[in-house]
């Protein structure tokens, strides 16, 4: 599997500044957000963000005119991240390899609801975005399928419903997540495979 320019990285690309000083600030603007949408949700403050990235919220608004132009940047972001992610794995063994880019998307999956919150699923954005993450993760799941350790009469989308619908779930804590995703995956996996002991 080798890299592709995603249509998301090419939004990605074009709405971060050129200036390394305007960069930085951009950057950083996106992290704040990103933690402040997992907190809090869609409603999280402006001003927080900006005081969490250290900049004044005039900078925020130079480069974010609209709270729904500072979500789409975030979700962009992270989608562009998970389309890197698959490439960066793309060389384990197959079963790995999915389980690996899955782990990413289930921790993507808190900032999304947050984002998504605000976003029309029918957006530009949000087209290119969905596109980009199935080119990306899609051949993850066909290669496993290829290898015999993933079951063939399921398709990407179908995966991505299921871990979707676990990490919507509210959980104890991030130990239980993973442990209800893992029993999920072994529905996915072909072969023979570890039975799982009770904790």
């Amino acid at each position: 599997m080798t890299a592709t320019p995603f249509p998301v990285g090419e939004i990605v690309a074009a709405r971060r500044p050129h200036r390394k000083d305007a960069a930085r600030n951009y950057d950083a603007l996106l992290v704040a957000a990103r933690e402040a949408f997992a907190e809090h949700g869609s409603d999280a403050s402006l001003e927080d963000i900006a005081r969490r990235a250290g900049v004044g919220i005039g900078t925020l608004y130079r480069n974010f005119p609209t709270r729904r132009d500072l979500f789409e940047s975030v979700y962009a972001d992270e989608v562009n991240a998970l389309c890197l992610a698959a490439a960066d794995v793309a060389d384990q063994e197959p079963w790995k390899a999915l389980t690996a880019w899955l782990d990413r998307f289930a921790g993507y999956m808190v900032t999304k609801r947050a984002v998504r919150e605000a976003l029309n699923d029918e957006s530009e954005i949000f087209q290119s975005c969905r596109d980009s993450m199935f080119a990306a993760g899609g051949p993850l799941l066909e290669r496993a399928q290829e290898a015999g350790v993933a079951r063939a009469d399921m398709d990407f989308g179908d995966l991505l419903r299921m871990v979707s619908g676990i990490t919507a779930t509210a959980f104890d804590d991030d130990a239980q997540r993973d442990r209800v995703l893992a029993i999920a995956l072994d529905g996915v996996r072909t072969g023979r495979r570890p039975r799982l002991r009770a904790t």
